[in-house]
């Protein structure tokens, strides 16, 4: 009680030191997260020019496009694709807005019309675009938004057509700031003169060349302040993103041998039938061997519960699993095979059936689509059974009389490839076409015809010929994923959290070398990457090592696509900025070295003539004729554009000093100037010049507005 009472006394007390604490964790969280503390928008993706991508908008876009792009697509993919779209439209407004360029109404119609006058919806009995219908289209769109109707082969809604509509408009826009681009950007006929006079002009030249490969490497030594110094000196070839090095152990949920040989004694059941127990009464599996042709299917589906459905067809040798082929093709009929693995699968195969089958069919068909069937047009407003009664009228008439079958192909059949050949498909294997029809063609004789219902709709099939003759096979497989047991995951769970434990107090790389684990590097993630090799999809873990609160040496456990672990480690932080000295020296060394290799050169050559260096350097003399400023190759050097301006700077016999050259230090001397004739008039040239500019004038001027546009990217924050 006396304890009682002392908390009561002390109760404002105590809910101060709470309140505080409270106050300290928010305080804390907010300096953790500065954008909050200092009133930073958390609802803008990126601004442009000053102009804010809203975050609500912009993810809502991306929703559209990842549903677009289909389900292969992740969320990340079609993040960038929209962020590059709305850069580029927020880069291109400015332009707008600064040129004043609009899109008025007038134009707007005229727009609208040559991206819809092919759509059936807006167009007149005649075939003609109606814009009253387009009109009455979009107002109806409106009047039952957010409802969707249907134009073309899609459904959109009235939000749909206004995005579209801006759409239309900003393409115009770009269209007419491109095409005023490109008007600026002609060739003058002095710019065409001297390209001619680049590619024509030549020079006769004899050289000397002292390669740096004369001196060794291992005599230069390079610094890590010439590093330095070096990045200083070329500061835009060395400026990086922010990125991050990581290790990681992977821990895969894989099926065990131990698995593998549980599934094939699962599998053995079937071979020859089993009693069992189950759902409190006795029961039985029979035996493989002894199932019925007719009752193979429930067999293999239901009962075994196969991962492969029942295939009822036969099939050539090279039709099955290569490992097994031979085994398999040589069976007698009714026996059985296996456990055997074929891939990612444990197999049981019994022999059912074999025949002779026609290498190859000529068939000719007519096509009779319904609603909902593949490759059906908007035109196309049959049921299946009115498209069934149909096919079966047309199977009569042309029973009766085979001479009518061209007339009816060119009259009814939606199939567009075998329309103008009358139906026919030429000499072909079988397997070529959807399997349906390629029973009928090779399970019956020439001359047979009969109606055969495919995914795309009735076709009423004529065998026209059949050529060869070979051993075909049916075969029943009962088949089941290799898969991993519920002991081992839990075991791979357990490595994968005796490892995390185990970096915690030690050396990443010296426990992983322990315990025989593979550590694999990862070097130069960037904040948007998503895709980690070895892995696959990993934004978590990207995430992660771009956190503020992340610094090397720190690890972490992520799970992976497919099942299992991986323990990653950050290995090294690169801030954006410039390259670090250790990761640039890989690029910089061999430049640092002929630097000091060509003073090094240049310091023990004596004599001022090509003959005398020479000599003195003990290096042979050689002729390079008719080089040219457009490709500036020397005969025996390879492409040296230093010493070949120079020479083109001299005249007839005059001989240049020394040139430091991307092989090797140089002298050079003139043998013989040979100036290009002159022309009477560049205007040819001048065109050429002025449509190679123009065919890449709209990504070099984007890319240039881009460039020195104001960008602040903030995705990384929100995905």
């Amino acid at each position: 009680m006396a304890v009682l009472n002392k908390i009561r006394q002390r109760s404002l007390f105590l809910i101060f030191i709470i309140a505080m604490a409270l106050f300290a964790f928010v305080l804390t969280d907010l300096f953790k997260n500065s954008d909050a503390l200092f009133g930073a928008s958390q609802d803008v993706v990126a601004t442009v020019n000053g102009k804010n991508i809203n975050r609500t908008d912009f993810m809502s876009k991306v929703e559209n496009t990842q549903r677009q792009l289909g389900p292969n697509a992740t969320s990340t993919q079609a993040m960038n694709r929209v962020y590059d779209q709305e850069v580029r439209r927020a880069i291109m407004n400015t332009q707008f807005d600064d040129l004043g360029l609009t899109v008025e109404a007038d134009q707007m119609r005229d727009l609208l019309k040559q991206s819809f006058s092919g759509y059936a919806e807006f167009q007149n009995e005649a075939g003609l675009f109606d814009e009253n219908k387009l009109t009455e289209f979009v107002a109806n769109l409106k009047a039952i938004n957010p409802e969707r109707s249907l134009l073309g082969n899609f459904q959109l809604n009235y939000d749909d057509w206004v995005t579209n509509e801006k759409s239309i408009a900003i393409g115009a826009q770009e269209q007419a700031f491109y095409n005023m681009v490109k008007a600026g950007v002609n060739s003058t006929l002095n710019e065409a003169e001297v390209d001619y006079l680049l590619e024509n002009s030549t020079r006769d030249v004899r050289y000397v060349q002292v390669p740096y490969s004369t001196i060794n490497d291992s005599l230069i030594e390079v610094t890590k302040g010439d590093i330095k110094s070096y990045i200083s000196n070329n500061k835009k070839k060395f400026e990086v993103e922010a990125s991050r090095d990581i290790v990681y152990v992977e821990f895969k949920e894989a099926a065990s041998l131990d698995d593998e040989n549980n599934l094939k004694t699962s599998l053995n059941d079937f071979i020859n039938g089993k009693a069992i127990f189950e759902n409190g009464k006795n029961d039985t599996i029979k035996a493989f061997r002894n199932v019925k042709e007719a009752d193979l299917e429930n067999y293999i589906n239901y009962t075994a519960s196969s991962d492969l459905g029942y295939n009822n067809t036969f099939v050539k040798k090279s039709g099955l699993p290569a490992t097994v082929a031979d085994t398999l093709f040589n069976l007698n009929v009714g026996d059985v095979y296996g456990p055997y693995k074929d891939g990612a699968m444990m197999k049981l195969s019994k022999m059912v059936a074999t025949k002779q089958m026609p290498d190859s069919a000529k068939v000719r068909h007519i096509l009779i689509p319904h609603i909902g069937a593949s490759s059906a047009g908007l035109d196309v407003t049959k049921t299946v059974d009115e498209a069934k009664k149909t096919a079966d009228s047309v199977l009569a008439i042309v029973k009766s009389n085979r001479s009518k079958f061209p007339a009816l192909v060119t009259a009814l059949s939606s199939d567009k490839g075998s329309v103008e050949n009358g139906g026919e498909y030429d000499y072909h294997p079988s397997g070529q076409m959807v399997q349906p029809f390629s029973d009928f063609e090779f399970g019956n004789n020439v001359g047979d015809i009969g109606v055969v219902k495919t995914q795309f709709g009735f076709h009423i099939i004529e065998i026209l010929g059949q050529k060869g003759s070979s051993k075909v096979v049916k075969v029943a497989t009962i088949a089941r994923n290799i898969e991993p047991s519920t002991e081992t995951i839990d075991n791979v769970f357990t490595e994968a959290s005796k490892f995390e434990l185990a970096v915690q107090d030690g050396d990443f790389n010296k426990i992983a070398e322990e315990r025989k684990y593979t550590v694999k590097p990862v070097n130069g993630i960037k904040v948007l990457d998503e895709q980690i090799p070895g892995i696959g999809s990993q934004r978590p873990m990207v995430r992660w090592a771009f956190e503020n609160g992340t610094k090397v040496g720190d690890y972490k456990r992520f799970t992976i696509p497919g099942g299992g672990y991986v323990v990653a480690q950050v290995t090294k932080v690169g801030e954006k900025g410039l390259m670090d000295p250790e990761t640039a020296s890989a690029s910089v060394l061999n430049e640092i070295r002929k630097e000091k290799k060509a003073k090094m050169i240049r310091a023990k050559i004596t004599g001022t003539t090509v003959d005398e260096v020479s000599k003195n350097q003990s290096r042979p003399t050689t002729n390079a004729t008719a080089v040219n400023m457009k490709n500036p190759t020397l005969t025996g050097a390879g492409l040296e554009p230093k010493v070949v301006g120079t020479a083109f700077g001299l005249k007839d016999g005059e001989t240049s000093g020394l040139i430091d050259g991307e092989r090797g230090v140089y002298m050079v001397t003139v043998s013989n100037v040979q100036d290009a004739t002159k022309l009477d008039n560049y205007q040819s040239l001048a065109n050429r010049l002025s449509a190679s500019r123009a065919s890449t004038a709209q990504t070099k001027v984007y890319n240039a507005l881009k460039e020195t546009a104001d960008i602040e990217d903030n995705r990384a924050t929100f995905y």
